[in-house]
């Protein structure tokens, strides 16, 4: 079976200087791997690229065995991927259940009957989408009155609208309280697991990247670094000197995070 994404060589500069320099790797059905590196390591510019956002300059992209170097965001969507991002991405004055609807819509190519108002359109499934995510009793108030984190927790109910087999995760706990990042990815992996998606996400709490992902990547300055177990990256050399820095584990002991 084709992985659910595979990444060839790929490469990325602007104005001379190299964003993403022959990054290759693969995320499995139902893996969940991680991608951290320093700010400016070229994360996001990675997840723009497999995402169809920005063009690569070198390399293949791969989606399930299917090339979609060059093609645009709606198609890679429409071929099961789902994605979050950074800073959310919602109607800010219309419900939550219109939200997901809007999704369900457009996945089901109906988007062109919406003149508005969703109404009854895919509402069934809306709700069942909401409970998942703990937000149905929310369904009628406007997104612009959502805490931070309800709203990333309905940005991950709009990227599962459209049923995919890979879900791109862009800082998907960011700027969230810790209580609510440890349990909004523990939902994000439960269902992972449940539906056998594939996960690539990027994060700054290395607490959320060790409890979940099952391999992680290591971005410095455009180029992998290292890739590996959690485990294996926590004690990496080269990965302590330019990301986690020698006192991790001793920060963490004092945190009360265990060792």
């Amino acid at each position: 079976m084709a992985a659910a994404l595979e990444v060839q060589g790929i490469a990325k500069s602007y104005g001379g200087v190299a964003a993403v320099r022959d990054v290759s790797f693969e995320v499995q059905a139902g893996e969940i791997v991680a991608l951290i590196g320093p700010n400016g390591a070229g994360k996001s510019t990675c997840f723009n690229m497999i995402m169809g956002q920005i063009p690569v300059d070198d390399g293949v992209i791969r989606i399930f065995g299917r090339p979609t170097t060059g093609l645009p965001p709606r198609t890679v969507w429409r071929l099961g991927v789902g994605r979050t991002f950074q800073i959310t991405a919602t109607f800010a004055s219309m419900t939550v259940a219109e939200n997901v609807q809007v999704a369900l819509l457009s996945h089901r190519r109906l988007l062109s009957t919406f003149y508005g108002f969703a109404g009854a359109m895919a509402r069934d499934e809306a709700d069942r989408l909401l409970d998942l995510l703990g937000l149905k009793t929310q369904a009628e108030r406007a997104c612009g009155e959502l805490a931070y984190g309800d709203l990333k927790r309905l940005e991950l109910a709009v990227a599962l609208a459209n049923d995919p087999k890979l879900l791109l995760l862009d800082e998907p706990t960011a700027g969230m309280a810790p209580k609510e990042r440890v349990d909004l990815m523990a939902l994000t992996t439960r269902i992972a697991r449940d539906r056998t998606i594939g996960v690539f996400f990027t994060e700054h709490d290395m607490d959320v990247v060790f409890e979940h992902a099952d391999r992680v990547m290591v971005l410095d300055r455009g180029s992998l670094i290292a890739s590996g177990s959690p485990q294996a990256v926590r004690t990496d050399p080269k990965v302590r000197a330019v990301y986690l820095g020698e006192g991790f584990d001793e920060d963490r002991r004092q945190e009360g995070n265990g060792p």
